[in-house]
């Protein structure tokens, strides 16, 4: 049984694969193995695996259930303290795993932990998966230490300081074996998009911590399975944003929040329409109609909800802020006062 097993789930991502994995096989400790689980790639991935890396653990899932089933499928089936899923598109540094298992190893309340995420591409940027730590306003719409929504800040070294918070970013996330297992793991019915929000929604609600420890860098290319301006992407984003809120939050809290977010959500649909994007804004009312159509199956989920894990959630609108005063950075100065 090894310490840390490091997971990467393939989908057809050959190129990363040879891109990345030298510098990664080259950064991991004697007590950390790696494993590539793949869902039933198309590409030559297998037999590129095969020839020149046969030293790593494959795991091979008979079908492409997203990254919430495939990881799923892969855990379930290692035995190690710590599980990190890391995504394909992905350079890590040299001693990007020590500072983590340290500080894991102290805790035994947290569950999980984020390294600091910069972009492949622009190197003093933060990325937009993760940044310096995953938070979320009383509505349900993600940010980041970094990053809020499109807008993204320079890494000068502002948000080095490690801390609580709300998620941590799937393309890099420690997690204890235990509390993934306890927990059921991923959902699976959100296929891809939102599901680490609510993994760590779940240990929030189970009175786990959730870190970002920014001593670890890596970076990440980003949109390597579904780019940006992809309405499939638009459409989990919406449906499993719904998914995360009924599944998560208190009581009390899910009439005001769901009748406000019926509002936002069609102005949202409405500015991908003024934009041309009309797949977007199909996308958008389709991802409603696939909430309402799943919605007891959804409330279904619900299970120990902690009323102070919403406390930790930014009490404000995070759209109000950014789209009508102008608040582009998680500094408090600028944000959070």
């Amino acid at each position: 049984m090894k310490k840390l097993s490091v997971v990467i789930l393939n989908w057809n991502g050959k190129h990363f694969l040879e891109q990345f994995l030298p510098a990664l096989i080259d950064s991991l400790p004697d007590f950390a193995e790696l494993v590539v689980a793949d869902n039933n790639s198309t590409d030559d991935s297998i037999p590129f695996l095969k020839q020149n890396f046969p030293s790593i653990r494959l795991i091979l899932n008979g079908e492409n259930g997203g990254f919430s089933k495939g990881y799923n499928q892969a855990l379930n089936q290692i035995d190690a303290t710590y599980f990190c899923l890391l995504n394909s598109d992905i350079l890590v540094d040299k001693n990007w795993i020590a500072p983590i298992i340290e500080m894991m190893d102290a805790d035994d309340s947290i569950a999980a932990v984020q390294p600091k995420l910069r972009s492949y591409s622009d190197r003093k940027m933060f990325e937009y998966a993760g940044a310096s730590g995953g938070f979320i306003d009383k509505f349900g719409y993600p940010f980041c230490r970094g990053r809020v929504f499109d807008k993204l800040e320079n890494d000068n070294g502002q948000y080095d300081t490690p801390m609580q918070i709300f998620w941590a970013t799937g393309a890099a996330l420690f997690v204890r074996r235990d509390v993934f297992l306890q927990l059921n793991g991923l959902d699976e019915d959100f296929f891809a998009h939102m599901e680490e929000i609510d993994f760590c929604w779940r240990i929030n609600n189970s009175g786990y911590k959730i870190m970002v420890n920014p001593q670890s860098v890596v970076y990440h290319v980003g949109g390597g399975t579904l780019p940006k301006n992809n309405s499939f992407k638009t459409f989990l984003n919406f449906r499993n944003n719904l998914f995360l809120l009924l599944k998560n939050l208190p009581k009390n809290r899910l009439f005001i929040t769901f009748f406000c977010r019926f509002f936002l959500d069609q102005i949202a649909a409405f500015v991908f329409l003024l934009k041309g994007q009309f797949s977007d804004f199909k996308a958008v009312h389709k991802a409603i109609f696939a909430f309402l159509n799943n919605y007891n199956k959804m409330k279904a989920k619900r299970g120990k909800i902690l009323d102070s894990a919403f406390h930790h959630t930014y009490p404000k609108s995070i759209v109000f802020q950014h789209y009508f005063f102008k608040k582009n950075f998680f500094d408090g100065s600028k944000l959070f006062k």
